[in-house]
């Protein structure tokens, strides 16, 4: 979109046709995607919206055109929702769709790819060994930390909600954690912990015009932010505001923005990191972790409670990120 975002701005539901609000899905996220799909498609619903539940694991992609779909809202996860396959799928179709568009849903859900884009951008992110198929061998895994110290963190570099993901405390842990990631990537990315604060900044807009909302500090127990925590429990902490320092809330947006541009994204994102507060490096720097475009939206997930903070209720920013739909080679 061209013009600047506006949380404001006007908005016929009737204009918006008849919507698919996409959820469920076959990847390993697919619980999640659809506790997201249906928060989303109840508030579309309030709002007036002819929103309708679609799961693409259920039904053929084509039925969204053969049904009359005008638009579509993507409420999927992980791969096949998140990765540009769905994205390309739509183009296709000439149905638009929310979030970013093929590329930079590619590239983002690929976190090795997206670390390559950042550094290439000056975007500091932690260090990283990639372990490839054929390269997982006792001695290559257990020389992984000379390299990046302990502990460390290894995960698949294309799955997300910390699914398949391990800290690594000693070397004999090593082994173990590669292969849990490598059950679900054939590639294995194992990455430099930094100690420090759990940080995310949701974004929404595009380009020049996209606005990063108020950072959410996470506290997890014992800094466990896992699968458990994310979506279940009542013992992770979220603080928006963040209580950080005003210098270093708009460090963390400024970064989030610059990351989020980098990769092209466009629609909506949120951004993980980590603020730095290791005794050992005393600068609290800020790292980027990963950038999700299609974000959660369930009852613990951080974007709506974001957007609250800046005035945003749960309803409305579905309805402003439904009429944000778009393809890539829409013409304003």
């Amino acid at each position: 979109m061209s013009a600047a975002f506006d949380i404001h701005q006007a908005i016929d539901p009737a204009a918006l046709g008849k919507v698919a609000v996409l959820m469920g899905g076959s990847s390993a996220e697919r619980e999640v995607s659809l506790m997201s799909g249906t928060g989303v498609l109840a508030a579309l619903r309030s709002q007036g919206v002819d929103a309708h539940a679609f799961d693409p694991a259920e039904r053929p992609l084509q039925a969204l055109r053969d049904e009359g779909f005008a638009r579509v809202f993507i409420a999927l996860h992980g791969r096949g929702g998140e990765d540009g396959s769905l994205q390309g799928a739509l183009e296709l179709l000439g149905l638009p769709y929310t979030g970013s568009g093929v590329m930079a849903s590619s590239i983002a859900m690929d976190k090795t790819m997206t670390k390559r884009v950042w550094l290439a951008e000056g975007l500091p992110t932690p260090r990283w060994v990639l372990l490839q198929p054929g390269q997982i061998s006792r001695e290559t895994v257990v020389a992984v930390p000379d390299t990046l110290g302990l502990p460390l963190i290894v995960k698949p570099p294309r799955e997300g909600s910390s699914i398949g993901i391990s800290k690594v405390e000693g070397y004999s842990q090593m082994q173990e954690a590669v292969k849990l990631a490598a059950q679900y990537d054939p590639d294995v990315l194992c990455e430099e912990f930094v100690r420090g604060i759990e940080l995310t900044c949701p974004v929404l807009g595009s380009g020049e015009h996209a606005r990063a909302l108020p950072v959410v500090r996470i506290a997890a127990p014992d800094g466990n932010y896992d699968y458990e925590h994310k979506y279940f429990s009542d013992d992770t902490g979220y603080h928006c505001p963040s209580g950080l320092p005003p210098e270093e809330e708009a460090e963390v947006q400024r970064l989030t923005l610059a990351a989020y541009r980098a990769l092209g994204c466009r629609g909506w994102g949120r951004a993980d990191l980590m603020l730095r507060t290791d005794p050992n490096n005393n600068d609290r720097k800020v790292f980027l972790l990963e950038m999700n475009t299609s974000p959660g939206m369930t009852g613990h997930s951080l974007v709506p409670m974001s957007a609250r903070q800046a005035g945003i209720g749960y309803e409305r920013l579905c309805l402003l990120l439904l009429a944000q739909a778009t393809l890539d080679n829409a013409r304003d």
